[in-house]
């Protein structure tokens, strides 16, 4: 057995109990977020974003946590993608993060709207330039005749802001998913493992559940 496998097995002995959950959604997975970046995992904010059409068909893809506060789970992408076009129509979508090594699973669900432009503009100034311009040169999901096609896309952009800052595009910032449901998932051996949902109560108030694995 290697370490991973023995380090994966301890976690899945170690349990999650109601006694040790926060009382806020927020606050748990701030906990379970540490305890991952401690962890040295690679990654650990990467997540899974599903969205959906209008009829209801489904999609996903990795993308990655930049912001997480009371206010919700910020991401950054094209608005002309596939993700901004399901989500200007369809504004629900989940997350989800996993951990092998720990064993743990997040699932977040909720409303979608875009972040302020000013919030945009402050993340997109912390980019590396080649991400900047690379922000310009993708037109994200629409078809490509080459490799080629983007490459020279890329140039021409490069050219273009060859002696100034890089500008945020217009079509370019941040959406900030408003959760109303949470799910804590810890494995555990012969698959009973641990869940617990935290849910929107009256008042504002979260609810926690105990889900059968």
């Amino acid at each position: 057995m290697s370490r991973s496998d023995k380090d994966r097995e301890a976690y899945r002995q170690k349990g999650l109990y109601r006694r040790d959950l926060a009382a806020n959604p927020f606050e748990q997975f701030r906990r379970w977020f540490a305890e991952a970046q401690v962890a040295e995992l690679p990654e650990p904010n990467a997540m899974t974003l599903s969205t959906a059409s209008r009829d209801g068909r489904p999609s996903g893809r990795m993308v990655l946590l930049k912001e997480v506060d009371e206010r919700g789970f910020v991401f950054y992408t094209n608005y002309e993608s596939r993700k901004g076009h399901e989500l200007a129509k369809n504004p629900w979508a989940a997350l989800t993060f996993w951990w092998p090594h720990m064993a743990r699973q997040v699932r977040v669900e909720g409303r979608v709207e875009k972040v302020s432009p000013a919030e945009s503009d402050a993340y997109f100034r912390t980019r590396p330039r080649g991400s900047q311009i690379g922000a310009w040169a993708s037109p994200q999901s629409a078809v490509l005749s080459s490799r080629a096609e983007l490459e020279a896309r890329y140039r021409d952009f490069e050219a273009r802001f060859a002696k100034r800052d890089v500008p945020r595009p217009p079509h370019w910032g941040g959406y900030r998913l408003i959760p109303d449901a949470f799910e804590f998932w810890q494995g555990r051996l012969n698959r009973l493992h641990d869940r617990f949902r935290y849910r929107r109560g009256s008042g504002g108030t979260w609810v926690i559940e105990r889900l059968a694995p």
